[in-house]
């Protein structure tokens, strides 16, 4: 039970870290060839580091296992940690994110 938790864990903590990183690396870089100046600067790229990591591991610490975890089949020892489903769903919040941001930067 603990170890399909730990695994379920592991698998919202790396969809958050890659939306978030997607997301902060695509603004930098964009913004910073559209406008010449880059949207982040050091500090700010730094706190949201900062708070995308404390979001990050309280997703790892604060969810206790439960038993419905053990009616569901294990996950076979082949089968990718980043499953097409969260493929999309990294995709999808990027986009929407990026849509906010430039939004919100350019308008």
């Amino acid at each position: 039970m603990w170890g399909r938790n730990v695994y379920d864990s592991i698998s919202k903590f790396l969809q958050f870290q890659l939306t978030v990183n997607i997301v902060a690396v695509i603004v930098a870089f964009t913004g910073a060839c559209i406008t010449q100046d880059s949207p982040l600067k050091a500090v700010q790229m730094l706190w949201v580091n900062l708070i995308m990591d404390t979001f990050a591991s309280l997703a790892l610490a604060t969810e206790p296992p439960t038993e419905a975890l053990l009616l569901r089949k294990p996950y076979g020892r082949n089968k990718p940690l980043i499953s097409r489903t969260m493929m999309k769903n990294i995709l999808g919040h990027a986009v929407y994110q990026l849509t906010l941001i430039f939004t919100l930067l350019f308008v």
